[in-house]
């Protein structure tokens, strides 16, 4: 059971495009360190797998019905698709906004007997104070929705059946199917970012948040229409 646990998580990771460009996208907008974007992937995977673990634990020792527990996980994961296709379209209107309020704009001075011209966004002195609330806002929110989404696939095809052995296999396959998990999460992050650090798009780097919000209401659709 342990290959299949790891299988499983490894394939389950990858399949779910919301377990990794969510984070690839908020890296690159925010030019986040490798150190940070590690930091908060990481955090970002414990969460997911925990709720997951513990409910699947209650339900094995307590006697509870499979069926139960995969309507609660279903029920679990359309709730935090709906939210995060509702924070992607709330974020990607802000992104757009933003990006609105940065445009440059060209002005032109005389002086003396010397024209000028120069370029500045009137929304340059307000940036630093956005930045503070903005970086933290956005990540929080993140994480509620993502702890609230459930790994689908832990408790019926590992939990329970690893219950039929003994309490040793379930807390075997639950480390195996945890470990691939954050693993995967981590090593597919860090590639796509490190892959992304020298692409430089200036013309379009104003929209990078707006790209953010997209990417998770892509995420959050690809949920609800595919059951990735």
């Amino acid at each position: 059971m342990s290959a299949t646990a790891a299988t499983v998580a490894f394939v389950h990771t990858l399949l779910g495009p919301d377990h990794y460009l969510p984070f690839v996208a908020i890296a690159k907008a925010r030019s986040w360190s490798i150190a940070k974007t590690i930091r908060t992937t990481l955090l970002f995977g414990i969460g997911h797998i925990t709720g997951s673990i513990i409910i699947g634990l209650v339900g094995v020792y307590a006697g509870i019905q499979l069926g139960a527990l995969e309507w609660l996980e279903n029920t679990r994961g359309s709730f935090a698709a709906w939210m995060l296709i509702a924070f992607g379209l709330v974020y990607m209107v802000w992104g757009v906004r933003k990006a609105y309020k940065d445009r440059p704009h060209s002005h032109g001075h005389l002086h003396g007997h010397v024209w000028h011209v120069h370029q500045h966004s009137h929304h340059d002195k307000h940036t630093h104070i956005h930045q503070k609330t903005d970086g933290v806002v956005a990540p929080m929110a993140l994480f509620f929705i993502f702890v609230l989404g459930p790994c689908e696939a832990l408790i019926p095809i590992l939990m329970y059946p690893a219950a039929k052995e003994s309490v040793g296999t379930v807390l075997l396959v639950t480390s195996i199917f945890s470990i691939v998990t954050v693993l995967t999460m981590l090593m597919t992050v860090i590639f796509s970012v490190w892959s992304l650090k020298n692409i430089k798009l200036p013309r379009l780097e104003r929209f990078s948040h707006a790209f953010v919000g997209g990417t998770m209401l892509m995420c959050g659709c690809s949920i609800t229409l595919f059951g990735l």
